[in-house]
């Protein structure tokens, strides 16, 4: 079936919005896959693999409120993870789902383990896309700077290049690849400029987060983890400088005891868009590479 670009309206303490999201796949196939990505990304970033899963699974990628399509919020301060677990569980009602498998890229994944944790969750399987419990202070910094800078190009072609050069971490990929990564992400103004398809205010609780304040952060994600009962898949790329190789080392002693699995070459983080990466989500979801 044809993908189907759909809303469902959320509460945050400034009132409503509307968040959107993709819907792949039989809509009354009660197998459902939720793929979030991370915190500058959008629901597109999931397009080869959701194509690749819709005949089994249907596959549900939200625009996580202030990216794509889906609303902004009044308060900025309300960009972080309570309220985009919040959200999530209003779109969970939605899809009338008993259980759901789980994909969550970076930020995706904290919403991801956020939603695991909790008492009766409806997550069944849960993969972390290089992110965990344990987060690396000056990657939080180096992320907070550059989300927030008022970028424009006149040019496409100038804006591709930003993007790669942003985001070089997410590894090799063709040109195509890259300007559909671009093309995702930045969106035309009235002025015809290229520009971030994203609210730039939801820096400010990222700016804001001092050392202090991310260790709380690290601790109550912690006690989180280890309350996961859902089969859990850790996915690390092997230059990643967000999750190091020591908390991956831990995410497999404690809570639900991850496997892991590590991608070369690649640092923060996997994009999910090449055959063997897609493989790795198939051989966890659905038993098959």
């Amino acid at each position: 079936m044809p993908v189907q670009i759909k809303t469902v309206q959320c509460l945050s303490p400034a009132g409503l919005h509307k968040m959107a999201y993709k819907e792949w796949g039989d809509p009354s196939n009660q197998k459902v896959l939720v793929c979030v990505h991370g915190v500058t990304r959008v629901s597109d970033d999931f397009d080869a693999l959701a194509q690749a899963m819709e005949h089994e699974y249907r596959v549900i990628c939200p625009d996580v409120v202030g990216r794509g399509r889906s609303d902004w919020l009044a308060n900025p301060q309300s960009y972080q993870i309570p309220q985009y677990v919040s959200d999530m569980v209003t779109l969970l009602a939605r899809l009338n789902a008993t259980t759901v498998d789980w994909f969550g890229t970076s930020m995706g994944g904290l919403i991801g383990i956020g939603l695991a944790a909790m008492k009766e969750s409806p997550i069944r399987k849960l993969l972390l896309n290089d992110v965990g419990p344990s987060l690396n202070f000056e990657a939080l910094q180096r992320i907070g700077q550059y989300i927030g800078e008022d970028v424009r190009f006149d040019h496409f072609d100038d804006a591709v290049k930003f993007i790669r050069e942003i985001s070089a971490s997410f590894g090799k990929h063709s040109d195509a690849q890259w300007e559909k990564l671009a093309r995702d992400v930045l969106k035309q103004n009235a002025e015809g400029k290229w520009m971030r398809h994203y609210d730039l205010k939801l820096s400010i609780p990222v700016k804001a987060t001092t050392q202090e304040v991310a260790a709380m952060g690290q601790a109550m994600l912690w006690g989180m983890y280890d309350a996961i009962q859902a089969e859990t898949l850790v996915v690390r790329g092997s230059d990643s400088d967000l999750l190091t190789v020591d908390a991956v080392l831990e995410m497999q002693k404690r809570g639900p005891k991850a496997r892991s699995i590590e991608i070369p070459a690649v640092g923060h983080a996997p994009t999910f868009v090449h055959a063997d990466q897609i493989a790795i989500a198939q051989d966890f979801f659905m038993g098959k590479a």
